[in-house]
């Protein structure tokens, strides 16, 4: 009889539900504020134990060699961090789409470094596996946590946001324009805002905030400017991030289909529920 294939483990997407650049440190990483909610869109991970200590990209993803994936790194830093002699074949099944914004590769890291400490029983605290993250890239912290949470410094200074202070667990449609937007090119532009006023999670929740790579993203990236023009006729739209991804609140997953099948047919987009906790938990707590 053939053995049972694992069962996945989850990397969710995330929001931005805003985004302010506070400053620009001296080694032109630049200070940010965000506030970070995942939804129930989510990338499957799936891992066998290897013995031999190989770590192996067991499919193709397109347009990302093996060698910079950021699940065969992950799993290739805690590795060698742990001094680890076991392996892994991953696997990825993508669902959130790349260059939008939404945190896929990072997600996809983190679920890694979790799963694998589990697997290869190396009981590293929630921490160190955190801390190893970071090294792969700033949004990594917060998928390894799990929590919904407010974010500063380059995205890595977190304080989990729980009831009364979490964000609002509502339905989102998300566009997502036929292209991808450099994150690299966006910070890097002349004009961008890089000195907004530090803001309180109590002035969040008051205002709301904005995202000030806005302006930016909409001269540079016409298409993003249309969905975002188009969303914003039925609500508040918002950029996630430097984008490419824009999205708005529904009330209810029938208003989100009504808008749907509105979409003019040069958009994709797709309907997503809020979380503030990651369900990668709670595939953890299953063992």
């Amino acid at each position: 009889m053939n053995s049972p294939r694992p069962l996945p483990w989850p990397a969710p997407a995330k929001l931005n539900l805003f985004l302010h650049i506070v400053g620009r440190r001296a080694d032109g990483y630049h200070e940010l504020q965000t506030c970070f909610q995942f939804v129930d869109l989510c990338d499957e991970i799936t891992i066998e134990v290897r013995a031999d200590g190989r770590i192996r990209r067991v499919a193709d993803l397109a347009g990302v060699p093996e060698e910079a994936d950021l699940c065969v790194r992950a799993a290739r830093a805690l590795q060698a961090a742990a001094a680890c002699p076991q392996g892994a074949d991953i696997g990825v099944l993508k669902r959130i789409p790349m260059g939008g914004g939404l945190g896929g590769g990072s997600s996809d890291a983190a679920t890694c470094l979790v799963a694998l400490n589990h697997l290869w029983k190396l009981h590293w605290p929630t921490d160190d596996l955190a801390a190893l993250g970071l090294k792969l890239g700033a949004d990594v912290p917060v998928f390894v946590r799990g929590r919904a949470a407010w974010a500063e410094g380059i995205g890595e200074r977190l304080t989990p946001l729980y009831p009364p202070l979490a964000p609002v667990e509502t339905n989102y449609l998300i566009i997502k324009p036929k292209i991808g937007v450099s994150t690299a090119e966006v910070f890097q532009d002349p004009e961008l805002t890089r000195n907004s006023p530090p803001i309180t999670i109590h002035g969040f929740l008051a205002s709301g905030g904005r995202n000030d790579c806005l302006s930016a993203v909409r001269r540079r990236y016409p298409e993003v400017a249309h969905a975002l023009d188009w969303l914003s006729a039925y609500g508040p739209a918002r950029l996630t991030g430097t984008g490419a991804c824009v999205f708005l609140g529904v009330e209810t997953i029938d208003r989100g289909r009504e808008l749907l099948s509105k979409l003019p047919p040069v958009l994709d987009a797709f309907l997503a529920r809020g979380l503030n906790d990651s369900p990668l938990l709670e595939r953890l707590a299953t063992g």
